[in-house]
Parts: structure tokens; C-alpha cells; sequence
């Protein structure tokens, strides 16, 4: 059983629901994220994803594309990343996902790829520019590894196509809230909690709504129908605001900290 999937066996097991924010490895700096992370931890993420920087990001919007570029600017690389995860994880309770792009896993190499992420202490991988027909070599990689491969489903993806990725997913499916790219959104689209009602018929893994969420109220109305909610854009914009207004590391973190606190509160109300 994956680090992954031991947490929602007890989530589950409590009937609580996993918050789960994004942030961008390196944006400003490796040292900040990393103590971002901790400040995550600390006010109540069950599970924290890391975006691994990519010149061409297929489904992020402008707030997570413009950290990347950042990023990028400053030249990180995936060593300098898995190296900062390395130290971070022996304290660090939530497991820890990359969201990372299929041309980075692959230039590393599939089993490289997994071998290095799986020693620094991530415990699964996101991969969005996977299609499903292609996804085979790298999920059985995965699967003898006990190291999570977590596919997407969209709002316009068949039914039947559907099920295929969810059979080879592990960890939790990650449900797109929205057609298009990541971004708040003032309103949730139409349809979205019977479409996740429907999948969550159809496969024994959680189920994890993105794209979109940044309000208590939208994950207040998620939170029935989904195993957990990924808050991503609003992080990541909490932290380049900051940045411009040359606030100091620590307001950055008490103003991000006090932001998934709230999420949190709303997600598992006492």
C-alpha cells in the first residue's frame, strides 16, 4: 500500500476529505517552497502537490504558466528539485505528488524517473500529457514500485475512456472540474457533482476534484462528492503577489498558511 493510499484508507476510514494545495518548486526559490510546504502541512493539507517548472505546461492558465517562467528564468532543474524534496520529507508528514510533464519522466527515463523521485520521498506523480493509450509502460513502472501514477478526467472525456484511465490510475483520480486550463473560477460549472458522483460508481480509487477551486464555498459544495479538493491558482498567486509588494517571507507564509487553514475548516467542519 502507497503512502498515497494509506492516507485516504484513514480519511476514509474517519469520513474526512483530503485538501490537497499546489505549489511551483522553485518559485522564488527552492529554500521558500520547501518552507512553504512545511507551512501547508502545518494548516491541515492532507496531501501536497509540487509542480515541476516546464517550458510548455499543456493545461495550466497564466497564474501557474507565469510561475513556471519564473522559475525556468532561474534555471532550476529536476535535481536541484528531487534534492530539495530529499531533505524536506523525513519531516514531513503529507505525501507528496509532482505534477510533472511526460517529456520531463521521459527524457529522465521511465524507471530513472520513478527510482529517483520514489528515493527523494514523493509518493506518486501527476501526469498530465499522458494519454491513456500511452500510459501503459510508465503505470506498470509505477505499480511494482508502489509509487502512485495519477491520470486525469475531464468534463469531456467519454464514459468509456473514462474508465480506461481510471483502470490505470493508482493513488486517487483527478477529476478537471472545468473544460480548459487551471485558474479560479468565480462559479463551478454545471453537471460537475453528477459527474463525479458517476465515477465514484465506477472505480474503488478517490476521487479528487481540481481546476478552479480557490473559495471555503466551493469546497463547502465539493466536499460531499469528492474524496478531496486541489487548490492550485490561488496558492501560486498568494506567493507571486507577495513577491511583487516585496513583503517579507514570513508575512508570505502566515497570509498562505491563514488561506489553506480556512480551506481546510471549510473542507472538514467540526
Amino acid at each position: 500500500m502507497s503512502a498515497i493510499d494509506e492516507l485516504f484508507r484513514e480519511l476514509r476510514g474517519a469520513g474526512r476529505k483530503a485538501l490537497m494545495p499546489f505549489v511551483t518548486a522553485g518559485d522564488p526559490d527552492l529554500a521558500f517552497t520547501a518552507a512553504v510546504l512545511r507551512e501547508l502541512a502545518h494548516c491541515g493539507a492532507n496531501l501536497c502537490e509540487l509542480g515541476i517548472p516546464y517550458s510548455d505546461p499543456i493545461a495550466d492558465g497564466p497564474v501557474i504558466q507565469a510561475s513556471y517562467t519564473r522559475a525556468l528564468a532561474k534555471k532550476i532543474r529536476l535535481a536541484q528539485i528531487l534534492e530539495m524534496v530529499r531533505e524536506l520529507t523525513p519531516a514531513f508528514k503529507p505525501p507528496l505528488v509532482s505534477m510533472v510533464s511526460y517529456a520531463i519522466v521521459y527524457r529522465h527515463g521511465l524507471e530513472q524517473f520513478v527510482a529517483d523521485a520514489q528515493a527523494a520521498g514523493l509518493a506518486g506523480a501527476i501526469v498530465p500529457d499522458l494519454p491513456v493509450e500511452e500510459a501503459g509502460p510508465l503505470a506498470k513502472i509505477c505499480r511494482a514500485a508502489d509509487f502512485s501514477l495519477i491520470q486525469l478526467v475531464t468534463p469531456t472525456t467519454p464514459r468509456p475512456r473514462a474508465l480506461r484511465i481510471a483502470e490505470t490510475s493508482t493513488g486517487f483520480l483527478y477529476y478537471v472540474s472545468v473544460t480548459g486550463i487551471t485558474g479560479e473560477r468565480g462559479e463551478l460549472p454545471p453537471g460537475l457533482i453528477e459527474n463525479v458522483a458517476w465515477i465514484r460508481e465506477q472505480t474503488p480509487l478517490p476521487v479528487c476534484i481540481g481546476f478552479g477551486i480557490s473559495t471555503p464555498d466551493h469546497v463547502r459544495r465539493l466536499a460531499p462528492v469528492a474524496d478531496g479538493l486541489i487548490v492550485g491558482s490561488a496558492v501560486v498567486r498568494r506567493i507571486a503577489a507577495a513577491s511583487e509588494k516585496n513583503s517579507s517571507r514570513d508575512a508570505v507564509l502566515a497570509d498562505v498558511g491563514n488561506y489553506v487553514a480556512e480551506l481546510f475548516a471549510a473542507v472538514n467542519p467540526m
